[in-house]
């Protein structure tokens, strides 16, 4: 399945689901200063676009090193998205598996890995890097963008909330898990269309 800016982009941004991160990311940010919240979230933002910008550039030797084939990757990268979606659409502890310890900012974890740059994230710029290594600043812009827009959510976090209220939120969520849904199954068919039409 060929990707093209725009499509990357909502690919990423439904990945990451920065709405979705607002119910973790709000109860964690408690214990963080009101003055320090935005500078720890854009932090925890360019942490994760590093880790995830470092997957697209180790995708083609990481595949050698594991012997494993784009197909292979593209199919388990697909499973992984329909879980991250079926957790989106039906719900769960998301808090008490993100839990932190009481008054101690995060760093790293679990803002920046594996709330943002998660197992789902990883693999789906690793395949975009092995699949299209022509389109690679293509995915670069994709990547920047849909971090930016992240970390605006995460910033503006409080914010949206009020706004939109818990109910607005958790529907937009599932909307999101949704249209996830149907992106991971399409991966996995395009996967597996590959390797028997492919061959080995």
């Amino acid at each position: 399945m060929d990707h093209s800016f725009l499509s990357a982009l909502i690919l990423l941004l439904l990945v990451l689901d920065p709405l979705g991160s607002l119910p973790i990311f709000i109860p964690i940010m408690r214990a963080v200063p009101k003055e320090r919240r935005t500078r720890v979230a854009l932090r925890e933002v360019g942490i994760a676009f590093c880790v995830l910008f470092g997957f697209m550039f180790v995708g083609e030797t990481f595949l050698e090193v594991m012997h494993l084939s784009e197909r292979s990757l593209e199919v388990a990268g697909g499973v992984i998205l329909m879980i991250i979606a079926i957790r989106m659409i039906f719900g769960g502890s998301a808090e008490s598996a993100y839990g932190l310890e009481p008054g101690k900012e995060p760093l790293i974890f679990p803002l920046a890995v594996p709330l943002l740059a998660g197992p789902s994230a990883m693999a789906t710029v690793l395949l975009l890097a092995s699949r299209q290594p022509e389109r690679i600043y293509y995915w670069i812009g994709a990547l920047s963008a849909a971090l930016l827009v992240s970390g605006l959510v995460l910033v503006l976090a409080d914010r949206i909330r009020k706004l939109l209220g818990d109910s607005v939120v958790s529907a937009i969520e599932k909307l999101m898990g949704l249209v996830l849904t149907a992106i991971a199954v399409e991966m996995v068919l395009a996967g597996l269309k590959r390797y028997f039409v492919g061959g080995l």
